[in-house]
């Protein structure tokens, strides 16, 4: 069975434009991805979101992966800022199945991002993430996030960046990408606090994460009045009142 290995930031400091940061967007996009992989039978580890990335990077040698997936945003130098767009696919200089992950991802966000000239693969040796994990390693930095239409367009596409991932995945692992069953992508709109992920569909149910007002989650089904999500890593339970679909 294929299994890779997802790292979405862990940089809670790098804030997008008009608000939200770089660990919460990349955590949202992996969340959307998970459902993907799980219907085309790819397993997968994720990383800690609350730790760093010395950790990830430990995680994923402790293990057997495929591929490791590090899921970036980026920004530009300060004086700079603002004014640079596109896509990056990092990837180490003499790993082989690197270079050719790095290419396919490439290639496929080339057909989603609104300026495909501007996607391109990068050879680094500079990058830990890259350059120590043992498992086969892209690091995508997605858009620029103090840019206002890139992170924008982060923001308006986290389902169609993640079924993008999932058939990059597949391409590079060579196995046929399935579409989960029903998967939707809504908003939560509760008045002030933030909405209880439960680990069963009851009131009654443990909570086993909070989700802030304004998320973006992704539902992969419903049972009653509850919808089945993920939520930086947790999967559960929501109340469907709380989530609107726009």
């Amino acid at each position: 069975m294929p299994r890779i290995f997802l790292s979405p930031s862990t940089q809670e400091y790098n804030p997008y434009v008009d608000g939200g940061n770089e660990e919460y967007y990349m955590n949202i996009i992996t969340d959307a991805l998970i459902p993907y992989l799980e219907a085309s039978g790819i397993e997968y580890d994720r990383n800690d979101p609350s730790k760093t990335v010395s950790n990830s990077i430990r995680m994923s040698n402790n293990g057997n992966y495929d591929l490791h997936l590090a899921l970036h945003s980026n920004a530009a130098a300060p004086n700079n800022a603002g004014n640079v767009q596109g896509s990056q696919v990092y990837y180490y200089p003499s790993s082989t199945e690197g270079k050719r992950a790095a290419e396919i991802f490439a290639n496929n966000i080339k057909e989603i991002y609104p300026d495909p000239s501007k996607v391109k693969t990068v050879p680094t040796t500079t990058l830990a993430e890259v350059s120590k994990t043992k498992a086969p390693t892209i690091l995508i930095e997605l858009a620029y996030h103090d840019n206002p239409q890139d992170a924008q367009w982060i923001r308006d596409n986290i389902g169609t960046i993640a079924e993008n991932l999932a058939t990059s995945v597949s391409d590079f692992l060579g196995i046929a990408a399935n579409l989960p069953e029903g998967t939707r992508t809504g908003t939560v709109v509760t008045e002030k606090t933030a909405l209880n992920l439960r680990s069963e569909p009851s009131m009654n149910a443990d909570v086993v994460g909070k989700i802030p007002k304004g998320s973006r989650i992704p539902v992969i089904g419903q049972d009653g009045n509850w919808y089945l999500t993920y939520y930086e890593g947790n999967r559960g339970y929501v109340n469907s009142k709380y989530v609107r679909f726009d």
